[in-house]
């Protein structure tokens, strides 16, 4: 891929990116890390081109930041999900109330596991 003419690597790269949004979009996060490793090698690829062939890079580069904050987003959406489940364990597992004196008071609460059979 060295010896390729920057215009090629510029549109491979252009091509994947624009993959990579369709797949953040659908919510593909597989097919996002197997694009991953090619993008990488690519965006490798140009960093090592010359400052006159750097102009031509401008729009690929906005395409790799707004990817980036795609991937942002992605990241943080998977962040709260795990916060949100986090908390409806917790509201499974305990209730939290508070006595006279205001004070937080946690009660936990077993869930029998043990199925009684009954004739």
């Amino acid at each position: 891929m060295e010896h390729e003419p920057i215009q090629v690597v510029i549109d491979q790269l252009d091509d994947l990116l624009d993959a990579e949004r369709t797949a953040l979009l659908d919510g593909d996060l597989d097919r996002v890390e197997r694009l991953f490793e090619r993008k990488t090698s690519l965006i490798a690829c140009l960093s090592r081109m010359s400052e006159a062939d750097a102009q031509d890079v401008q729009a690929v580069r906005l395409k790799v930041e707004r990817n980036q904050d795609l991937l942002q987003s992605a990241a943080d959406g998977i962040k709260s999900v795990a916060r949100r489940l986090a908390a409806v364990r917790r509201v499974r597992e305990s209730l939290e109330t508070y006595d006279a004196r205001g004070k937080r008071t946690t009660v936990d609460v077993k869930t029998a596991s043990v199925l009684e059979k009954r004739a």
